[in-house]
């Protein structure tokens, strides 16, 4: 097991593609988290909207500016790993009783805005947080498999400690990635790209009213980052809990961030 966190194992973005199979509700990273992949300059290119150019130049690049309407995102309730702090990437697992009782619970958060589009990822920790949130009451809850969570691979099923254990050294899964395991993992510029094709195809649709995307704790915070044209390495300073609203907006046609994390009462 490596321990150097100066040296670990690198890839490029396209020998990540591909992990988007869900494990069983059991299934932990079968490899050794050690061969940790490191991101590079946080800038992955990425051809959206007819527009190649890197992902962290954000919503002007890839989408001709923010809509005219908010982006909602809401990340979804609580379940038995990230009541334990495990990262849960592609594992299928259902939300807890309390996490079905938070996603009820933002109907009243939700109730003021007039959305008129839905986005879930297809896990269905996130497609029940809407279903439950009352999303699909009046709209179609349409599957986009460009929200699915960060795939974590040999991380997968472990909380941050555990890895850090493993590894002898401060890992963050921002600062030094994951390494294959059950599932190929993917870089953080890998979800930065697939979150920006994400936003791309939603633009339209803010153009009518407000959207809401919902999905997974680090996939929204890259998705935010990307959105407000930052590197997908400044997700890392956006902390964003299980059931919680966030809107992302616009000022004079440049991103903005219009409320932040936001828990029902």
């Amino acid at each position: 097991m490596s321990t150097d966190a100066t040296s670990p194992a690198q890839r490029s973005p396209d020998d990540a593609a591909g992990g988007s199979a869900a494990t069983s509700a059991g299934a932990a990273g079968a490899n050794d988290a050690g061969a940790v992949r490191a991101p590079d300059d946080g800038r992955a290119t990425s051809s959206v909207a007819g527009v190649t150019g890197p992902v962290s130049e954000g919503a002007h690049a890839y989408a001709s500016g923010p809509g005219a309407h908010p982006l909602l995102l809401v990340r979804h309730g609580q379940t038995e790993w990230s009541l334990d702090g495990r990262h849960t990437g592609r594992t299928d697992i259902p939300l807890t009783e309390e996490g079905e009782a938070q996603a009820r619970a933002l109907r009243d958060l939700l109730a003021p805005w007039d959305v008129r589009a839905v986005r879930v990822s297809p896990l269905q920790r996130a497609r029940r947080t809407a279903e439950l949130a009352g999303l699909g009451d009046h709209l179609e809850l349409v599957e986009d498999p460009d929200l699915v969570e960060w795939d974590y691979g040999s991380v997968e099923g472990k909380s941050t400690p555990q890895v850090r254990e493993e590894l002898g050294y401060e890992w963050k899964i921002f600062e030094h990635g994951v390494a294959p395991g059950r599932t190929p993992g993917e870089l953080v510029q890998d979800v930065a790209a697939r979150t920006a094709h994400a936003l791309a195809r939603v633009r339209p649709l803010l153009d009518e009213g407000p959207v809401c995307l919902v999905a997974h704790g680090h996939s929204l915070r890259i998705l935010a980052a990307t959105y407000l044209g930052l590197p997908p390495s400044a997700a890392a300073a956006l902390e964003l809990s299980p059931a919680s609203l966030s809107v992302l907006g616009e000022s004079h046609r440049v991103p903005t961030v219009r409320q932040w994390n936001l828990s029902p009462a």
